[in-house]
C-alpha cells in the first residue's frame, strides 16, 4: 500500500486515542437491551421500550442517528429531525422488538454507510427519511398479524417511499485535528414540491452525574450566550465548542429521565429528557429552558428544501477557543474527502472492476461505522444504582449473575448496532478479519480484549453475548487472531507480529482447556457444545436440555474443537520459529488433534460413529438412557463443518522445526492407527508435504458430492446452512406425542427455536461459507491442480478445488452485485430498491440470505460478518469473475 496521509494517522493512533479519540461510537439501539433492563424477570424488550426512549435516560450507554461520541462516550453528537408530521421528532432508529415481530427483532429504517476511513477522518452515511407520517403503529400491528410462515412486513411494503415522497439526509464528518471535526449535513428533497424540514443536530452528556457515585457527581453543561457558539464542559474533557453557521433555535434541557412520564413521579427539572421533543411538536416554548443552558442541546434550522433540491448546514466541534469556527470549511472538508479515496485507491488498487470496489468500500464503511462504546459492569449492574432503589432480589440469580468479573468499557465492533448493539465473541473473530486489512492494530486489539481478565472467565470461557455470557459459541477465536496475524504479515513484506501471537495464545490456552473440560462429557474427544451459534439447525433446541434426555455428541462440536487444535497448532509452529520450545506445545496440539480425529473416524469402533457410511455423510449422535444411540440424519452446516479443519505442512515449515518434525515422524512409524489420519505427499526434490485433516480423500470426495450438488447444498449464491433434499423429505423425531421436524426452509425461519429471529435451515450465511472456501483453497494446497472433482454434481464438468472456490466466491458476490439486467439480488422484490437511482448502488449487508434467491434477511446492517464478502473480493481471482460468472450459468443452464 503506497504511503498516504491516512495511513500515517493510522500509525499515530494508538489504542482508542489520537484520531480515534471520536468516532462512530454510539449504538443505534440502547433501549431493549439488557444492560437497561431492571425488570423482574429479564424481559429486556417490554423493560425499556423505544416509545420510553425520548423520555428516560440510558444508564449503560447512548443512542442516536449517524452519531458520534469520543472513546468515553463522554459527549455524543447525532442528528434528529421532523417532518411536521410525525408524533415524535426522529431522534433515533426505530423497528420492532423482539416480542413485536413475527420473526424477531428488526430495525424498520432506510439507512446507509457510505464511507469511512479507519481513523474516522472522514465518514458519510445517508438516512431517507420520509415526508410523510412515519408508520409506527402500522409496522408493529402488521408484523404482529403475521405467522412465522409469513415474511417479516417492512418499510419498503408502507410504501413510503413509492412516490418519492422523502428526504436524503446526508451526514458527514471531517476532522481537522484529533478533536476538531467539521459537520456537513446535507437535506435532498426527492419529492416534486417544495417541503418543509426541522433539522436538529443534537449536543448532549452522558448521564453519569445521576448514578449516585461520589466520583461521578460533577454535572457538565452547554451554554448558549455566545453568538455563533455553545460552550461545553465537562471535567474529564475540558472544554470544547460548537460552532454553527445559518440562524437556528438553540433549545436546551437536560438528559434526565422525565419522571413523570415514565414512573408517574416528580420530576428532578422542569426540562427532562424529551422537552426538546415536546417543544418541536407543540410549539411550546415553556418545555425548553429559558436560561440557554442544560446537558442536551439542539440546534433547529427550519429550512424549505426545493422540489429536486437540497440544504446543507455546517457545524464544527472543536476543543479550540476561534474567532471564526467555520472558516475554510470547505476546503478542509474536501482535504479529507480526497485524502479517504487516496487511502481506498491504495487498498483496492489491484481491484480493477468499479462494480466491485464498491461493493468492497461500502462493506469497509459498514465495518468502521458498526464500532460503540460498550460499557457493562457486572456487580454494578446486579446492585443497582445507589441513588435508585435496588433491582429486585432474582436479578442475583438471573441473567449473567455468575459473570461479576466483567467489567466492560471499550470501542468494539458491534454485529449490528440496531439488532445486536452488544458483541458476539465468535462474530466477532470474523469481523476482525476485513478489518485487519484496513487497520491491523484495531484488529489485534479486539481479539485480545476478549481474553482479557475483565471479559474472559476466570474458568477460560470467553464471554458469548450479553443476553447470556455463558452460551457457547464456536471457539474460531485462535483461527480470526492466525488470519489476522496473516494478514498483517502478508501487508508487511513477511513481518509478523509476533508478540500479538504470543499474548493471544497464552490466553487460548485457558480457553482450550476449558473446552476440553466442559464440553467433552464423555471424555471420548467428541464434544458437545450447545447450539454453536447456529440456533435452529438441529431438531432440538440444542442449547436447551434435551427433551429426551441423555446427551448429543456433535460433529459440528467436535469439528470446531479438531479446527481450533490445528489453529494452535499452527501459531505454535510460528512462534517456534523464534522460540523453538513451542515446539513442545505444537506437539501437544498435534497429539490433540489427533485424538480428536481418531475418536471421529472412530479407529478404535467404540462407539457409534458420527460418520454415516450409507449416507456418506457426518451426523450428531443422540444419546438416550437406556436406549440405543442414533444419528440425527438431518444433512445440514453441522455435517460439512469437519471440511474446516484442515491444515498442510510443508516440507519448508518442517525443516525449520526438528523437534516438532522428529515427534510426528515418530506417531508415523510408530503408530500406524494414527499415521493413517495422515496424508502424506512426496515431491523429489522438496520432500514430504503432510496434510492435517478430519477428511481423507474419499470422506472430502462424499461430503463435496453432496455440498456441490444444486439439488441439496449448491445454490446460485453459495452453500445452503440446509440441504434442499429436506424440503420435500423433512426429518421427523418424535418424543412422546411430539413430533420434531427439520425442514428446508430458505429464508424466514418458520420455528420459534431462538426467537426465531434467525434461520440455519436453508439460508447462506457469510462465516460458514467464508470457511469452505479458505479450507478449498487449503486442501488444493496440498492436492493441486491434478485433483478435480465434478461442480456442479452431475454436470460432468471437473474443476479444481481452487476453481471451486473461485466459483463459490462469485456466487457470493453475485449477492451484491448487478446481474444482466441490473437487478441485485440482495434487494429480492423490492422495485424501488433494484431500479431507482438514489436506492440501486446503497447497499444493505444482511445478517443472512436466501437459499433459493440471494435476497438479504435478518438484521439488514449486519455488516460485522457479512462484511466478509469485502476479503471474498480482496482474495478472488476477480479478472476471471465475470467470465467464471458466465460460465457457470451456461453451465447450470
Amino acid at each position: 500500500m503506497k504511503s498516504n496521509p491516512e495511513q500515517a494517522r493510522l500509525k499515530q493512533s494508538i489504542d482508542n486515542k489520537g484520531w480515534k479519540t471520536w468516532g462512530p461510537y454510539l449504538s443505534e439501539r440502547q433501549w431493549g437491551t439488557v444492560r437497561e433492563d431492571y425488570s423482574p424477570y429479564g424481559t429486556a424488550w417490554d423493560s425499556f421500550t423505544h416509545d420510553m426512549a425520548r423520555s428516560r435516560a440510558y444508564r449503560w450507554g447512548e443512542d442516536g442517528i449517524g452519531g458520534i461520541s469520543d472513546s468515553r462516550q463522554t459527549l455524543c453528537f447525532a442528528m434528529g429531525m421532523w417532518n411536521g408530521k410525525d408524533r415524535i421528532i426522529k431522534e433515533r432508529l426505530f423497528g420492532v422488538s423482539g416480542v413485536e415481530g413475527n420473526h424477531g427483532e428488526d430495525v424498520k429504517e432506510a439507512y446507509y454507510y457510505l464511507d469511512s476511513t479507519p481513523t474516522h477522518s472522514y465518514m458519510k452515511m445517508l438516512y431517507k427519511y420520509p415526508q410523510n407520517e412515519y408508520p409506527y403503529t402500522e409496522l408493529v400491528s402488521e408484523n404482529r398479524k403475521r405467522t412465522k410462515l409469513n415474511p417479516e412486513y417492512e418499510i419498503w411494503d408502507t410504501g413510503l417511499f413509492d412516490q418519492n415522497e422523502y428526504f436524503d439526509i446526508y451526514i458527514e464528518y471531517a476532522k481537522v485535528e484529533e478533536n476538531d471535526i467539521l459537520i456537513k449535513v446535507t437535506a435532498c428533497n426527492r419529492s416534486s414540491e417544495v417541503r418543509q424540514l426541522n433539522l436538529l443536530p443534537t449536543i448532549w452528556f452522558r448521564n453519569t452525574w445521576s448514578w449516585g457515585y461520589p466520583d461521578f457527581k460533577h454535572v457538565p453543561s452547554i451554554i448558549g450566550k455566545d453568538p455563533k457558539r455553545l460552550n461545553i464542559f465537562h471535567k474529564s474533557l475540558g472544554n470544547f465548542y460548537l460552532y454553527y453557521g445559518g440562524n437556528p433555535e438553540l433549545l436546551f434541557c437536560e438528559n434526565v429521565t422525565n419522571n413523570e412520564r415514565i414512573f408517574n413521579k416528580k420530576n428532578t427539572t422542569p426540562y427532562p429528557k424529551d422537552s426538546i421533543n415536546n417543544y418541536i411538536i407543540t410549539g411550546d416554548r415553556d418545555f425548553v429552558n429559558p436560561q440557554m443552558e442544560g446537558t442536551k442541546t439542539s440546534l433547529n434550522y427550519l429550512v424549505n428544501v426545493e422540489a429536486g433540491g437540497s440544504e446543507t448546514i455546517t457545524l464544527r466541534l472543536t476543543n479550540k477557543d476561534l474567532n471564526e469556527g467555520l472558516n475554510e470549511f470547505h476546503e478542509l472538508f474536501n482535504l479529507r474527502q480526497t485524502e479517504a479515496d487516496l487511502f481506498y485507491e491504495s487498498l483496492l488498487h489491484e481491484i480493477k472492476d468499479e462494480e466491485l470496489k464498491m461493493i468492497q468500500r461500502q462493506a469497509y464503511a459498514g465495518m468502521l461505522w458498526s464500532k460503540q462504546f460498550y460499557y457493562y459492569n457486572v456487580v454494578e449492574w446486579l446492585n443497582g444504582n445507589p441513588s435508585e432503589p435496588p433491582p429486585p432480589e432474582s436479578r442475583k440469580y438471573g441473567r449473567n449473575h455468575d459473570w461479576k468479573h466483567l467489567v466492560n468499557g471499550n470501542i468494539l465492533s458491534m454485529p449490528d448496532k440496531w439488532e445486536f448493539p452488544w458483541y458476539a465473541a465468535w462474530d466477532l473473530a470474523f469481523h476482525c478479519v476485513p478489518l485487519a486489512r484496513l487497520d491491523p492494530m484495531f484488529a489485534k486489539r479486539q481479539l485480545i480484549l476478549m481474553l482479557r481478565e475483565y471479559y474472559m472467565h476466570p474458568n477460560g470461557q470467553i464471554p458469548a453475548y450479553e443476553w447470556n455470557f455463558s452460551d457457547v459459541n464456536p471457539p474460531v477465536h485462535a483461527w480470526g487472531a492466525w488470519k489476522v496475524y496473516q494478514i498483517e504479515k502478508e501487508a508487511n513484506d513477511g513481518v509478523g507480529d509476533t508478540d500479538f501471537l504470543e499474548k493471544v495464545y497464552h490466553k487460548l490456552l485457558m480457553n482450550f482447556t476449558w473446552w476440553v473440560n466442559q464440553k467433552d462429557a464423555g471424555g471420548n474427544n467428541l464434544f458437545e457444545g450447545g447450539f454453536l451459534g447456529l440456533d435452529n439447525i438441529g431438531v432440538f433446541d440444542r442449547g436447551q436440555t434435551l427433551p429426551t434426555g441423555g446427551s448429543m455428541e456433535q460433529a459440528d462440536g467436535t469439528a470446531w474443537m479438531a479446527m481450533y487444535s490445528l489453529n494452535m497448532l499452527r501459531i505454535s509452529l510460528e512462534l517456534s520459529k523464534k522460540k523453538p520450545y513451542y515446539q513442545e506445545s505444537a506437539s501437544k496440539f498435534f497429539n490433540h488433534f489427533l485424538a480428536i480425529a481418531g475418536a471421529l473416524a472412530n479407529i478404535s469402533e467404540d462407539h457409534l460413529d458420527l460418520w454415516d457410511n450409507e449416507d456418506e455423510f457426518f451426523y450428531d449422535v443422540l444419546h438416550v438412557p437406556d436406549q440405543h444411540s442414533m444419528r440425527l440424519k438431518v444433512r445440514s452446516m453441522v455435517g460439512l463443518i469437519p471440511m474446516f479443519a484442515v491444515e498442510v505442512l510443508t516440507p519448508d515449515l518442517l525443516s525449520q522445526l526438528p523437534d516438532f518434525t522428529r515427534r510426528l515422524d515418530y506417531v508415523i512409524k510408530n503408530r500406524p492407527e494414527l499415521a493413517s489420519l495422515i496424508s502424506r505427499w512426496y515431491e523429489p526434490g522438496k520432500g514430504e508435504t503432510r496434510l492435517l485433516s478430519l477428511l481423507r480423500g474419499h470422506r472430502m470426495k462424499c461430503l463435496l458430492k453432496k455440498m456441490l450438488d444444486e439439488a441439496e447444498f449448491l445454490s446460485e449464491y453459495g452453500i445452503r446452512a440446509l440441504s434442499k433434499y429436506h424440503l420435500n423429505n423433512p426429518y421427523e423425531y418424535t418424543v412422546g406425542d411430539t413430533v420434531f421436524t427439520v425442514q428446508y426452509c430458505p429464508a424466514e425461519s418458520d420455528s420459534n427455536l431462538f426467537g426465531g429471529n434467525s434461520n440455519w435451515r436453508g439460508p447462506i450465511w457469510f462465516p460458514v461459507n467464508y470457511l469452505i472456501i479458505e479450507s478449498l483453497r487449503k486442501f488444493h494446497d496440498y492436492y493441486g491442480e491434478d485433483f478435480k472433482v465434478e461442480h456442479p454434481t452431475g454436470s460432468g464438468n471437473m474443476h479444481t478445488l481452487k476453481e471451486i472456490s473461485e466459483d463459490l466466491s462469485a456466487r457470493l458476490m453475485k449477492i451484491f452485485s448487478r446481474d444482466e439486467h441490473g437487478r441485485r439480488a440482495v434487494f429480492g422484490k423490492f422495485e424501488k430498491l433494484q431500479n431507482d437511482p438514489h436506492f440501486k448502488d446503497n447497499i444493505l449487508f444482511f445478517e443472512y440470505f436466501n437459499g433459493d434467491t440471494g435476497a438479504g434477511l435478518g438484521a439488514s446492517h449486519q455488516t460485522g460478518w457479512s462484511g466478509l464478502i469485502s476479503d471474498i473480493i480482496a482474495q478472488s481471482d476477480y479478472k476471471k469473475f465475470w467470465i467464471r460468472n458466465e460460465e457457470m450459468s451456461n453451465t447450470q443452464g
